[in-house]
């Protein structure tokens, strides 16, 4: 799923037999057919080849997110763990204050005070996004910093930023790397419900969000207005976990311990 996924972001715009933007007023809200296989929207625009334009925009966002969110919180995750104390104390309330507030709604006042658009989708989304990984990597830190080999390393004069990079961050990237995938899954979807609500991709850019808000008018007369984006949306979600679970298996030593007994 997320392959195909990845191929259609990467090639689909450029095979896609219609301009997603192009307009055919006479055959606005056309069924799927031979040649628009999709159908065509409220404005007589192909329902195929703006999927395939929205996968371009569903995984940027999500790889963008992920990529601010993952190195934010493993910073400050590795930072709070290894020192401990008042900085460990500062950034776990700071931590807490964010979980208290569900993400999504925390995310539309963001945008709200931002205001609507693509640049500041990712930014709140990444704001927000980072408190998981922090908390994640710094519970793996905590548990790292007492392995034997990291005291040794301390004991014999290894810096602080080699003892992270070196000796404690390998043992946290797997935890992390499980954690980024299922991210973007979750980021796809975040970025789909702001688009939804008009607070993210703006109109003439094509996204799952909006084509999702464009055809909720039309469910009884039009309905592949919404189904068709509605199943790209679940199926790049459901990729996503299905791949977070099976790096998580594969990279679980207790997982693989077991699958062999």
């Amino acid at each position: 799923m997320v392959l195909l996924a990845v191929l259609a972001a990467i090639v689909g715009p450029s095979l896609a037999p219609f301009d997603p933007a192009a307009q055919q007023l006479a055959l606005r809200l056309d069924g799927p057919s031979p040649m628009h296989w999709f159908g065509l929207d409220e404005l007589g625009r192909d329902i195929f080849a703006r999927v395939l334009a929205g996968a371009r925009i569903s995984l940027m966002v999500g790889l963008v997110v992920v990529s601010i969110s993952s190195t934010v919180g493993t910073l400050l995750g590795s930072i709070a763990g290894y020192f401990g104390g008042r900085i460990d104390e500062a950034i776990s309330r700071v931590i807490d204050i964010l979980l208290a507030f569900p993400g999504l709604l925390l995310a539309i006042a963001l945008v709200a005070v931002l205001g609507p658009g693509l640049t500041n989708v990712v930014l709140a989304l990444s704001l927000i996004g980072w408190v998981g990984y922090a908390r994640l990597v710094r519970g793996q830190v905590l548990r790292a910093r007492e392995f034997e080999f990291v005291q040794a390393a301390r004991a014999l004069g290894a810096t602080t930023p080699r003892i992270l990079a070196r000796h404690i961050m390998p043992t946290a990237l797997p935890a992390v790397t499980v954690q980024a995938t299922l991210g973007m899954g979750g980021a796809i979807l975040a970025e789909a419900a702001l688009s939804f609500l008009g607070l993210g991709v703006q109109p003439p850019t094509p996204s799952w969000g909006t084509m999702l808000n464009g055809g909720r008018t039309h469910l009884l007369d039009a309905p592949h207005l919404t189904i068709f984006p509605g199943l790209a949306i679940a199926a790049l979600v459901l990729g996503f976990n299905f791949l977070g679970d099976g790096l998580r298996d594969a990279l679980d030593p207790v997982t693989r311990q077991a699958k062999r007994t």
